[in-house]
């Protein structure tokens, strides 16, 4: 059995890789594109969901649930994924999402509006 830092740089390396394809490498775009957008929900459902819980009411994460965001700034939300949290084993995914779908991510979850 892998130590437990392997085992998170392992499950690290899949995400980012699996984020990579889906960001079609680094997508400048501003706007979020109908497609992105139901990338970036499976994205969210899936590998977020995997720490967060599937449901998005808490597992190793935090809820992200709207009544748990509601009164977080946007810019410390989005800035807390972009650049990731490493004393709590929250990845940065800066150079996979693009700050534009951040943004679009963390507004769908202050609303609890997630498709």
């Amino acid at each position: 059995m892998p130590a437990q830092g392997s085992t998170f740089q392992i499950v690290f390396i899949y995400f980012s890789a699996i984020l990579l394809l889906l960001s079609g490498a680094g997508a400048v775009c501003a706007e979020v594109t109908p497609e992105r957008q139901r990338q970036l929900v499976h994205l969210l459902r899936h590998d977020c969901g995997s720490c967060h819980g599937m449901t998005l009411k808490g597992g190793l994460g935090p809820p992200l649930l709207p009544e748990n965001l509601i009164d977080k700034s946007p810019d410390v939300l989005e800035n807390m994924i972009y650049f990731g949290l490493p004393e709590r084993a929250m990845p940065p995914w800066e150079g996979l999402l693009t700050r534009a779908e951040i943004r679009w991510l963390v507004e769908r979850l202050q609303k609890g509006d997630i498709p």
